[in-house]
């Protein structure tokens, strides 16, 4: 297993024990799926070559905050608001009409109200999700062709999202604003905020082997989630959609630790990227273990960009 873990300044692998630093930018976000793997710059779309400590600029798009590689192909999100198609992998076209949106005369993002940005993007099979920071979780069900608003019970400010392809209308939203659940496909949400001491939320996945079961990643605020001297971060682990939450202990923090990022590794196994190190679980957050290497200590300030599976 190859991980990959985006930090501000580098993308890091792991594999046969140790780590590289395969690439070196201004690093936005990182996704791995089937149509290659992709990192977001502000200067435009990377995608891994067959060699895979080499990357090559494959779109010139500006800042580039959300990046996903899907069956559908690959899609980019920019700031400002703007969503990229390519469908195979490397020629994007802008999709039209997003900020046409009626919503679009309320987004900011309150660091720099004068924009906002694409920060996640969830294709599945039925349909598109894509959030903006901050203001609205939209979705298309064409590919970009079209698009539907936000929905009043829905979240605000979503930073990441997880869906399961056995459950193509359930979607789990991680947003500052708490947890938020569908059932419908975003046509109506509900918050589940049980056992969360925090609820400033920012990665979420779901187990491959299990669509019920979600980890997820907490805060108190912006702050205690990006800035390293005030970091007080959590994991989170719900098994079942019964179960509450409850804090994964095996993790450093919460006192100095910066949001982390989640990925999915396997039926009821994940890895975690923190400024602390990776840690890797096989009973869905019940107990973690750290893959035991040295840490570069130029990371222990620095928040996770992304994580993912190549």
């Amino acid at each position: 297993m190859r991980l990959l873990a985006a930090f501000p300044d580098r993308v890091l692998a792991y594999d046969d024990g140790g780590f590289a630093t395969v690439f070196e930018g201004d690093v936005q976000c990182l996704d791995a799926g089937p149509a290659g793997v992709y990192c977001g710059t502000g200067d435009g779309v990377y995608r891994q070559s067959s060699d895979p400590d080499d990357w090559a600029r494959v779109a010139d798009l500006g800042d580039v905050t959300a990046v996903a590689s899907s069956e559908s192909g690959a899609w980019a999100g920019t700031q400002p608001s703007a969503v990229c198609h390519a469908p195979d992998g490397e020629t994007f076209e802008k999709c039209g009409g997003l900020t046409d949106l009626p919503s679009s005369d309320d987004w900011a993002f309150p660091p720099r109200p004068s924009t906002h940005h694409v920060r996640w993007l969830e294709p599945t099979g039925e349909r598109l999700y894509v959030a903006v920071e901050a203001g609205a979780l939209v979705r298309s069900p064409d590919g970009g062709e079209t698009w539907q608003d936000r929905v009043s019970s829905g979240p605000y400010d979503t930073h990441s999202m997880a869906t399961h392809a056995d459950r193509p209308d359930l979607a789990y939203s991680a947003a500052g604003d708490g947890f938020y659940v569908t059932e419908d496909g975003g046509d109506s949400w509900r918050t589940e905020g049980g056992g969360l001491d925090r609820t400033y939320c920012w990665s979420v996945v779901c187990d491959p082997g299990d669509p019920e079961r979600v980890l997820v990643s907490a805060a108190n605020g912006p702050r205690s989630a990006h800035d390293a001297g005030t970091a007080s971060s959590a994991v989170f682990r719900k098994d079942g959609s019964e179960a509450d939450w409850e804090r994964c202990d095996d993790l450093p923090g919460p006192h100095g630790l910066l949001a982390a990022s989640l990925a999915a590794t396997g039926p009821g196994e994940a890895v975690a990227a923190t400024n602390r190190g990776l840690f890797r679980t096989d009973d869905w957050g019940a107990s973690w273990t750290e893959l035991d290497t040295d840490w570069p200590a130029a990371l222990e300030s620095e928040r996770p960009r992304g994580l993912a599976v190549a």
